[in-house]
Parts: C-alpha cells; structure tokens; sequence
C-alpha cells in the first residue's frame, strides 16, 4: 500500500507568493515520492498542495465535510478540482478533521489558523508523525510553544524543516526507520488468523 500524507493548513486568508510556492511544493514532493496526499478538500493551501501534486502526476484524495458535491461547493465553499477521490463525511469542518488525520500516515502542517490547530491536537494526541513547514506562518510557526506547554508524551513524532522538500523527506525517512514501530501504523494479526489466509 502507498504511505498517506495528509497536508493540513489554511483554507482562508492572506497568502503571500512564497507561502503559496511552498505549499505547491510540498504536494509536488509527495507525489514525486509515490504517495497519496490527503486533504479537507478546502481551499487555500491544501488546494494549493493538491495542485502541486497533480503537476506531478500524484493522486489526491479530499475529505469533504458535506453530504454531496452540491453541499461541498455551495455551503462549504469547496473546490473538487485538483481532487481524483472526495469522499463526503457529511460531518461538517470539526468532524471532518479527524477522517483527515486518520486517513493520513503522516501529517504535515502548513500556517494555519483554529481549524489547523484542531488538526495538530488531534494528529499529535494520537502519537502521528507531523510535519511542520516552518515560516509558513500560523500554527506551524507556534507548534513549538504549543508541544512545549502541552508536557504530555503521546509518541508523536515531529519534524521541522523550512523548506518543502526536505519537509517531505525528513518525514518518509523517519516513518520508514522509526516511526512505522508504534502499534498505530501497524497491527499484526493474531498467528491463527495469519495462518487461515494461507
């Protein structure tokens, strides 16, 4: 199976050329790298990444808070371009958040606002690897006073870098070499049932 890498950031606000290029390049680099990016179908700098991402020929796949592609685009503001699968929670933005980060084996987060920081909270409770791009403004650039006054261990795993494909990278390599060891990534089934497969 392809490794998931969920991209989590701003739907909404100023971006400037820079922030937008690298969020373009983080989608291009997990493409370039065979992996699945997973998004909340907004727009923003999780469209920007699908976007790069598709430049590269990768598959996107989008986690819809409406009901319907109708709901998506109309009350949700939401585009389905960029996007090969949307899948429909019909479970609105907060809801929406924790298909996203479930859905991801890696999760990279860039700027962001409250909807982002829910993202992270949920992602680094549940021990994932995360990525943060840093200068990318948000809550990317807080995370580190965040997981500083949150003084719990969950095993999450973090990974800073500025620059996107380095981001990128850093990350496969540790999930690969690390990471992949927490009984979250990975369940082996009980040695009878492994047997009947045979």
């Amino acid at each position: 199976m392809k490794r998931t890498i969920g991209v989590m950031g701003s739907s909404g606000g100023d971006f400037d050329d820079a922030t937008l290029a690298a969020a373009y390049e983080v989608g291009r680099q997990i493409a370039k790298h065979d992996c699945v990016l997973v998004t909340g179908a907004c727009p923003g700098l999780p469209l920007q990444a699908a976007r790069g991402a598709k430049a590269e020929g990768g598959l996107v796949v989008g986690i819809s808070p409406g009901l319907s592609a109708d709901e998506h685009m109309y009350k949700y503001g939401s585009p389905l371009q960029y996007h090969d699968v949307t899948i429909y929670t019909g479970s609105g933005l907060m809801g929406r958040e924790i298909a996203n980060i479930r859905s991801s084996d890696i999760v990279i987060i860039l700027g962001g606002r409250s909807g982002t920081l829910g993202e992270f909270a949920i992602a680094y409770d549940e021990g994932k690897l995360i990525g943060i791009l840093q200068g990318s403004g948000g809550i990317a650039d807080l995370a580190p006073q965040i997981v500083e006054s949150l003084h719990k261990d969950t095993g999450a795993h973090i990974v800073y870098q500025a620059d996107p494909a380095q981001l990128v990278e850093a990350t496969l390599d540790m999930f690969d070499f690390t990471h992949h060891r927490r009984p979250s990534c990975f369940h082996r089934p009980p040695r009878t049932l492994v047997e009947s497969w045979d």
